[in-house]
């Protein structure tokens, strides 16, 4: 027997689970415009430039808007990458067994460049990024600032990732950012914006002497702000020589006046600088700056020599902290059921 639907029950089925796969596989030929019904590209760039598109207001698997997937095999590859604006919802897969089979790579400073904001080897700038089992790397090394990656996207995750550079490794700059179970590594401010960003379950590792971040909220106001919670700082500094100040890492410094960081339930280092927090030469920034703590643990969690103006939370005061209270937003956005929805 025949089954006919309704014409509306027709039309959502239609414009439901429509997320558009492609491939990124370093054998398939280049594709140019009017190759746009491709499904395999050589470089990621191709793939963003000309995947398929999803019909207008179709939904995906999950019942949200629609996204773009793309699937990348693994290898090394040496390209920049550029997630524009009106590029949303966009997802980086890595097809390796762990997040170094995939890795994105460039080398640039910013003395080569011509500033910081030149020098990024991946640039997100559509809202609903998401990606996994990746590697995202600026190999310039200690030569000054080099971005990894630039961060600009609402509502973006990383699960399984590895950002690796120096200096400035990771510009997390706007919007709400999720960050779960991956790697961070640099020496310098390695992490800094003024995005609203949450490192959950996440390593961050010292690579040399300095400050794990120079978050940039500019006024009290802004939800913005950086919370390390449930996650494990490691270094490898190197202490043979030098003066102890020049042997050890902090939690951070304000790059703007406003700057907000707040770390739980972390794990510390011995060679964490034990005042935790600087005021990047200007005193007016102890009246501004909010750095704050909460059940942290191991040799570099010892809060008493802290410097006098940071915050020891109560249980109380560290819960709008979590990641699905601080990044919630009006839209009630919730990182963590997000982020399983990945592989």
């Amino acid at each position: 027997m025949k089954v006919v639907l309704p014409i509306f029950l027709a039309a959502s089925i239609i414009a439901y689970a429509q997320d558009i796969h492609v491939r990124v596989d370093p054998a398939a030929p280049h594709a140019d415009p009017g190759n746009e019904n491709r499904t395999v590209f050589p470089t990621i760039q191709n793939a963003l430039d000309h995947h398929p598109w999803p019909a207008a207001g179709s939904l995906g698997k999950d019942g949200s808007p629609a996204r773009v997937y793309i699937e990348i095999e693994p290898g090394i590859y040496h390209e920049r990458v550029i997630v524009t604006q009106n590029h949303p919802n966009i997802t980086l897969i890595g097809k390796g067994k762990s997040p170094e089979d995939v890795v994105i790579t460039n080398s640039l400073n910013a003395r080569q460049a011509g500033g910081t904001f030149f020098t990024q080897t991946v640039e997100v700038n559509g809202d609903g990024f998401e990606a996994d089992n990746l590697t995202f790397e600026n190999s310039a090394g200690n030569t000054g600032q080099a971005v990894a990656i630039a961060v600009r996207s609402d509502r973006a995750i990383f699960k399984h990732c590895r950002f690796l550079g120096h200096q400035d490794t990771l510009f997390a700059d706007y919007g709400r950012q999720y960050y779960i179970d991956s790697y961070i590594e640099g020496g310098v401010d390695f992490i800094f914006g003024n995005a609203a960003a949450v490192f959950d379950r996440s390593e961050l590792h010292a690579n040399g002497p300095g400050y794990l971040t120079a978050q940039s909220r500019t006024s009290a106001d802004q939800s913005t702000g950086y919370v390390i919670i449930n996650s494990n700082v490691t270094s490898s500094i190197d202490h043979t020589g030098g003066n102890a100040a020049r042997t050890t890492t902090a939690l951070g410094r304000p790059w703007r006046p406003y700057s907000r960081v707040v770390s739980i339930h972390t794990e510390l280092p011995a060679d964490l600088d034990p005042a935790g927090w600087n005021n990047w030469n200007n005193p007016a920034n102890e009246k501004t700056a909010y750095y704050a703590e909460f059940g942290n643990k191991g040799p570099g969690a010892n809060v008493l020599h802290r410097v006098p103006w940071s915050h020891p939370l109560t249980a109380e005061q560290a819960n709008q902290f979590l990641p699905q209270n601080f990044l919630r937003g009006k839209d009630h956005w919730d990182p963590i059921q997000e982020a399983a929805r990945l592989p």
